[in-house]
C-alpha cells in the first residue's frame, strides 16, 4: 500500500486556518468533502466522530505530527487528507508542542487491516524529519503531492 492509494492531490492544503483542535478537525473533514471524497452532509457527524476518538487519546504524536484517523460507515474506500499549519495548532500533542503537520484518514468500518496498513505509511512517512522538513517548506499542494509520489 502506498499513501497515493488513498491520498489525491486535491486532498492536500498548505495554510491552514483552524488553529484548535475541534476547528482543524472541521476544516480537515471539508477539504475531503470539497474533493468529493465525503458528502458535505456527513462532514459533521464524521468531526464529531473524530473530536469523540481525540477524547480518549490525543492523535497527535509528537515532533509537529497529528494523524486524527477514525473508521466510519460514510466512506466506501480509505480517503486521506494532508494539511499542514504554518502557525501551529494546539492538539495535545504527546509531547506537548503544537502540530504543523496534520493528515487525516478515514476508513470504512470493516477495512480493519488496510486501516492498520494506511496508519503505518503515515507514521512511517512522517517519522523521517527530512520529509517533515520539506512538507513545511513546500510552496504549493502539487509539490507536496510529488514528493509524496516519490515515496
Amino acid at each position: 500500500m502506498k499513501i497515493t492509494d488513498f491520498l489525491s492531490k486535491e486532498c492536500i492544503k498548505l495554510k491552514l486556518s483552524e488553529t484548535n483542535k475541534d476547528g482543524h478537525l472541521k476544516e480537515m473533514v471539508n477539504i475531503l468533502s470539497s474533493a468529493g471524497k465525503v458528502p458535505a452532509s456527513k462532514v459533521n457527524q464524521i468531526t464529531s466522530k473524530l473530536v469523540e476518538r481525540e477524547n480518549m487519546g490525543s492523535t497527535g504524536i509528537g515532533e509537529g505530527v497529528a494523524i486524527p484517523h477514525v473508521k466510519t460507515e460514510h466512506v466506501g474506500s480509505i480517503v486521506g487528507a494532508l494539511g499542514i499549519s504554518e502557525q501551529g495548532i494546539e492538539f495535545d500533542s504527546l509531547d506537548g508542542a503544537p502540530v504543523y503537520i496534520s493528515f487525516l484518514l478515514l476508513t470504512p468500518v470493516e477495512a480493519r487491516n488496510e486501516h492498520l496498513k494506511a496508519l503505518s505509511e503515515i507514521s512511517l512517512f512522517l517519522k523521517d524529519k527530512y520529509y517533515r522538513d520539506e512538507l513545511k517548506a513546500m510552496k504549493n499542494e502539487k509539490q507536496a503531492y510529488k514528493l509524496i509520489k516519490k515515496l
